[in-house]
Order: structure tokens, then C-alpha cells, then sequence
């Protein structure tokens, strides 16, 4: 029986996939005028969906994005105000200057339909909490409507998430009908497997296995050197960084993600500033407190006259966020607790 490779985090499937499609790729596109190497139908899965992010120095992942962006989400969005604080590059997809369009997966998926009054995350969690093993808990995004628009700018690269509840775990299937592998997949899977296990959460159920499918696997020429310069690194790397995350509150749900929201404009319009001892004691548990520590460390680097990020704010930081933080922004995280 054929089945998805697995790997214990999304670091091997990131470097097994990049090794793929820049060594050994089906075909060369030129789709919209990007010039890309691509393979044609993958997947992947992730027995433990927690790791969800790569240590990779080279590529400079940026975990203030990956909760921002899981975030956005959870809160059923598709302002740009907010991600675009994070993400500049996104006000590129947007048709009006205010609103995505495909790419704002959270608002399909936790907003209501037109003509509905649940949305369809509820739908389905209801579904699955009624109907044992069911295999119709699935949310799909992709719409029809969005090939009908001439000149989309922003149509939606994921097909859809599967649910499905098997022995008192939580599994999911996401289909993407495309992944950039450098630019988009590191942030595509940890805002669904964030999604995957709010959904546990709310179900109950502990968290199951992650899949991952993609349609088009591709490569932009345009990032093939850092790609070659990742693929280099983990070459001569004696072992790969290892800093397990923990699980996500139990206690967490719709209020949390509303407090949290709250909190994230505070900081993004520079309406506040938290000291570590301040967000220790914020009405939000210390899983969560670690969203608002990366948030307050980019409001520094964003508002503050100062060069570097505070030291008690570095110091309550997990391990792997304080490491990320480091090869991202290297001249403002410089104490000792972050190298």
C-alpha cells in the first residue's frame, strides 16, 4: 500500500521536498511570468503536528508571521491592516488596497456562507461530533467562483482540509492545488496543522496526523539560491536543531483568539508596550503569552529607537522562537540569551 512519507517535523519534509524539485524536477513552467521548476503530485505527513516549524539559519524563518498569520486565521479575517504589518508583500494580491480575496483562508472558513448562519468549521465540528468516522468533515476553500474572475490576483492555493476522527484522535488531509515550496509551505503548514489542533481542542480529541498534497510542487528561479544555500546547510550540519514545542492549551477557543486579537492590535499600532512580567500576567495562559512575546519583540524592532529587542522579553521566549528570532533579525536580537 502506498502512503504519504513521513517525517518527525516539517524541517525533513521542507529539505526532502526542496531536494526533489531543485534536483531531480519533472518539467520547467513559466506560469503569470514566474519561471519555475516543478513535480507534479507529492505529499507528505507529519505524525506530530506540533513541530511545525524548521531550524534552518539560512533560511530565516519568521515565527512573528507564522503566529500572526495562524491567528488571522483562527479569527476568520481578510483585512490586510493587519498581516500586511507582517507581510508587506501580501498588499500585492489584494484587487481593492483593503481586503484579500482567495488567500484569506479563515475568513471561508470561519465565517458563515452567504445565505447561512454557521460557519463552516462549526458545520463541520458538529458533524463530527454527532457522526462517528465520518469522511464528509471536509472544508473546502478553493471556490469555483475564483476562475471567473479575469485577472485574479489572489486565488486560492488551498484546495481544502479533511477532517477525520479515528480513535479518539484528530487527522487531517490538506490539498493544496499549488505550494511555492520555498516562500509558501513553511507557513501554509503551520497555520493548518494551528488550525488542526484548535480543532482537537474543540472536539476533544487528542491531536492526530497531519498529510499534506500537492497538485504543483514548485520551485521559483527566482529563490533558487537560497534554496541551494538551505540544501547546503543541512549538507554540512552535524545534527539538526531540536527544540520540541508544547501543546496548545486545552482552554483554548473563539474567546482566546478574540483576547489575543485585541492584544495584537495594541502592539502593532504601538498603542502599548509589555514588558515580559506584563504579559506573564495578561489574561491569556502561557502557551499564548509566547504569540504576544514575539509580538511585542517585533513592535520593538518596528517602533523603538533602539537597536535591540529587550532582554526580559528574549529571556521568556521558547528556546526555538528566541533561536528563530536570532537568524531573522540578527541585529536586533544580539543578548546572550538568544544565540
Amino acid at each position: 500500500m502506498l502512503r504519504a512519507h513521513s517525517y518527525a517535523g516539517i524541517e525533513g519534509a521542507y529539505l526532502g521536498l526542496l531536494r526533489l524539485v531543485h534536483e531531480d524536477y519533472d518539467q520547467r513552467i513559466a506560469a503569470r511570468g514566474n519561471d519555475a521548476r516543478e513535480v507534479i503530485g507529492v505529499a507528505f505527513r507529519l505524525p506530530n503536528p506540533r513541530q511545525r516549524l524548521p531550524y534552518l539559519a539560512q533560511r530565516k524563518v519568521n515565527p512573528v508571521f507564522h503566529f500572526a498569520e495562524a491567528l488571522w486565521y483562527l479569527a476568520g479575517r481578510r483585512d490586510l491592516e493587519m498581516i500586511s504589518y507582517y507581510a508587506p508583500s501580501m498588499r500585492s494580491s489584494s484587487a481593492d488596497g483593503a481586503t484579500l480575496g482567495g488567500s484569506a483562508y479563515g475568513h471561508t472558513l470561519f465565517n458563515p456562507a452567504d445565505g447561512d448562519t454557521v460557519s463552516p468549521f462549526d458545520r463541520v465540528l458538529k458533524l463530527l461530533r454527532t457522526e462517528a468516522d465520518s469522511k464528509r468533515g471536509y472544508l473546502p476553500v478553493f471556490s469555483a467562483h475564483e476562475l471567473a474572475i479575469t485577472d485574479n490576483p489572489d486565488m486560492a492555493c488551498l484546495a481544502g482540509l479533511h477532517l477525520l476522527v479515528r480513535d479518539g484522535q484528530l487527522h487531517m488531509v490538506c490539498h493544496m492545488r499549488a505550494n511555492d515550496l520555498d516562500c509558501g509551505l513553511l507557513s501554509d503548514v503551520f497555520s493548518f496543522t494551528m488550525i488542526q489542533e484548535y480543532a482537537a481542542i474543540q472536539l476533544g480529541l487528542e491531536l492526530g496526523h497531519y498529510t499534506h498534497t500537492i497538485g504543483s510542487a514548485h520551485i521559483n528561479d527566482r529563490n533558487a539560491e537560497r534554496v541551494r544555500q538551505v540544501l547546503d546547510e543541512a549538507e554540512l550540519r552535524r545534527a539538526p536543531q531540536q527544540f520540541p514545542f508544547p501543546a496548545m492549551s486545552a482552554e483554548t477557543g473563539p474567546d482566546t483568539v478574540s483576547r489575543l486579537m485585541a492584544y495584537e492590535e495594541l502592539l502593532r499600532t504601538n498603542t502599548v508596550k509589555y514588558s515580559a512580567d506584563e504579559i506573564a500576567h495578561l489574561d491569556v495562559d502561557a502557551y499564548w503569552q509566547q504569540a504576544l512575546l514575539l509580538f511585542e519583540a517585533y513592535r520593538q524592532i518596528q517602533h523603538d529607537e533602539s537597536d535591540t529587542v529587550g532582554r526580559d522579553v528574549l529571556d521568556a521566549l521558547h528556546p526555538g522562537l528566541r533561536w528563530l528570532l536570532a537568524r531573522k533579525w540578527a541585529a536586533c536580537v544580539t543578548t546572550g540569551g538568544a544565540r
